[in-house]
């Protein structure tokens, strides 16, 4: 019997979290061929998405995938995003949360199609788990990105925190 990924009960529970303690999860995704989200919208090959439940309609955080409707612009759009392609989830008034490593997205994991091919299991690691620091000392948590993007300016200081990774 394979390994079932903890990374999808994670979120749930992270997500449950933040609606039961008043604040508002963010999603950060990698984007790949197998994401569907607003391209205009993604920077580093990164998105982050509000993903309450003001701001969303018909969520749905299955084992693989993440589904719901957001507005953008004022134009709804319906986002998929892979479980796999999932860096973070954090409360956005405060950073506390949890990031994993996307080492591998979906898009990468997929066989090749074709129209007699059946998935096989994935034989990819367990996703690797990472503390969010939350604020210390009037500082805020930035994001790091090992994206080449040409942009080599350093983090902001005040406003509201974000997320950083660690690899």
């Amino acid at each position: 019997m394979p390994d079932i990924s903890t990374k999808p009960y994670l979120l749930r529970a992270i997500y449950e979290w933040c609606t039961d303690s008043g604040f508002t999860p963010y999603l950060a995704v990698k984007v790949d061929a197998a994401t569907t989200v607003p391209m205009e919208y993604v920077k580093k090959g990164e998105i982050i998405l509000n993903i309450s439940y003001g701001a969303t309609s018909g969520l749905k955080m299955d084992n693989d995938a993440i589904t719901f409707r957001a507005r953008f612009n004022g134009v709804s759009r319906e986002l998929y995003i892979p479980v796999h392609n999932v860096l973070a989830i954090y409360a956005n008034e405060n950073g506390q949360g949890m990031a994993f490593d996307v080492s591998t997205t979906a898009a990468e994991m997929a066989p090749p199609s074709s129209p007699a091919s059946v998935p096989e299991p994935s034989s990819a690691p367990a996703p690797g788990l990472a503390a969010v620091p939350g604020k210390t000392n009037g500082a805020t948590v930035s994001e790091v990105s090992n994206l080449p993007d040409g942009d080599d300016e350093p983090p902001k200081k005040g406003g509201r925190p974000t997320l950083t990774r660690i690899k």
